[in-house]
């Protein structure tokens, strides 16, 4: 018999604690457009970098390199940015040049997830993306790949083992797909208008458009289906229990809530708003904590750009929402890509993760130096906070002009998120200055108390 560790008790304690993401379409949203948004939820001390990878075409027989494995690379790869724990290949949320947009969620069920190192399901977003140019496709290419090379490995930058199933949003211009899986079987649901949100938990119920061809008839010999009942795919591969993903579910209605408080006229303040909310517990807070947020706005239009924002840093409420468009000719995202290691990095060596280099990119520097003095000083902080959101909204009313009429001269937009990472650089500092002169401020001014109080008492004693 396995006794339960300490390591094993933290590990089931932070299961349900991870990530909440959200798609609204028309007529839920403002004009005809999709809104899309993720919180990704991850250990508080993990870095969340933004990068960018061009399109690219590949040689017959070329392969690709993944967190843990090697798989075939596609002839072709589309252009993709990605918003990613730093030590991994894959990615928690982004965005393709052709405005499909995928997050991951954490699932657990009856089927143990404790499997050999395969793909991570961040890996899966990132292959989903480079290979799929709609909705639809990145289902197709997701499941393909996790029949060919099923899900798996430790999903931390550690060695606790914390691992788990996946299920996926995505989305395109048209329409929404949830994907939930187990193991290597799952089933699809497409979200055709409304909004949807899922936050660590099976959703699909009864309406499933695509599954695994095996699904039902593996079901039916685990002992978890009698093949005669209407076929409920949470109802089927759920715990026999809810108390491990009663804080999911929470999580999930507090989130439809606030999606349907704004059912109509959703935007992507609206949607910011929602991942900033700390009240739901879509804003995490502790141990596991938002380390990333994106937002993305897609019209319908085909004409007209989709817009992606990403924080690249803790904390939405501490943090500026940036927008990234894709044009061509774009540069490395630098300010938000973390340093690399190579061959020499702690996650490719066997064994895995004896050590953790630093990962801070720029960004997240200047991030940490001001998230302190928040923390420490509440009227300064919320000064810092007010000129942070005044940075973001102007980016916003910038960006408007672009989703109602296009982008005429994509030139200007090579350097767009690079330029207003820099802007909300240069707010930091402009705000650590003003602290440490705050500072230098009070310290004059209390010494200068201290000599009256000191002449004072010289005075009276003579």
């Amino acid at each position: 018999m396995k006794l339960e560790t300490a390591s094993d008790s933290a590990r089931f304690n932070m299961q349900p604690s991870s990530c909440d993401t959200f798609v609204a379409l028309p007529p839920s949203t403002e004009g005809q457009r999709i809104i899309f948004g993720k919180n990704s939820d991850r250990p508080c001390d993990e870095v969340q970098e933004v990068v960018y990878f061009p399109a690219r075409d590949y040689d017959p027989g070329e392969k690709v390199e993944c967190t843990y494995i090697e798989i075939e690379q596609a002839a072709h790869t589309h252009a993709v940015v990605l918003s990613r724990p730093a030590w991994l290949w894959g990615a928690e949320m982004g965005a393709n040049e052709h405005q499909v947009c995928i997050g991951n969620e954490a699932v657990w069920g009856r089927e143990s997830a404790d499997g050999d190192e395969a793909l991570l399901g961040m890996d899966l977003v990132r292959l989903g993306l480079e290979r799929a140019d709609t909705a639809e496709k990145a289902v197709d290419v997701i499941t393909e790949l996790l029949e060919k090379y099923d899900q798996g490995g430790s999903c931390m930058e550690d060695e606790s083992g914390f691992t788990y199933h996946n299920s996926f949003l995505i989305s395109d211009r048209m329409e929404a797909w949830l994907l939930e899986t187990s193991g290597k079987h799952w089933a699809a649901e497409r979200v055709e208008d409304g909004y949807r949100n899922i936050s660590n938990q099976y959703g699909i119920t009864t309406k499933i458009d695509k599954e695994h061809p095996e699904m039902r008839e593996y079901a039916r010999g685990k002992g978890w289906w009698d093949g005669k009942t209407q076929f409920n795919f949470a109802t089927v591969f759920s715990f026999l229990t809810t108390a491990r993903i009663e804080a999911a579910g929470s999580r999930y209605c507090e989130g439809k809530k606030l999606l349907e408080k704004s059912n109509g006229h959703i935007t992507a303040e609206t949607m910011m708003d929602i991942l900033r909310d700390k009240d739901s517990g879509v804003n995490m807070e502790g141990m596991f904590m938002t380390t990333g947020s994106m937002v993305s706005v897609i019209p319908r239009d085909p004409s007209l750009p989709g817009v992606h924002y990403f924080t690249a840093t803790p904390d939405p409420e501490r943090s500026v929402f940036k927008p990234f468009i894709f044009v061509k000719n774009l540069l490395p995202l630098k300010e938000t890509s973390s340093p690399s290691y190579g061959a020499d990095d702690p996650v490719k060596k066997k064994p895995r993760f004896q050590s953790k280099p630093d990962r801070k990119h720029e960004l997240f520097v200047k991030h940490e130096l001001v998230a302190a003095i928040i923390d420490s000083h509440k009227e300064r902080g919320k000064k810092i906070t007010e000129s942070m959101r005044q940075l973001e909204k102007e980016n916003m009313t910038r960006m408007e002009e672009f989703l109602s009429h296009g982008v005429e001269e994509p030139d200007f937009l090579v350097k767009l998120f690079s330029t207003s990472v820099k802007e909300e650089m240069d707010t930091l500092l402009m705000q650590l200055q003003i602290s440490a002169n705050d500072l230098v401020s009070e310290t004059l001014k209390l010494q200068k108390n201290k000599t009256q109080v000191v002449s004072l008492y010289t005075a009276s004693s003579l």
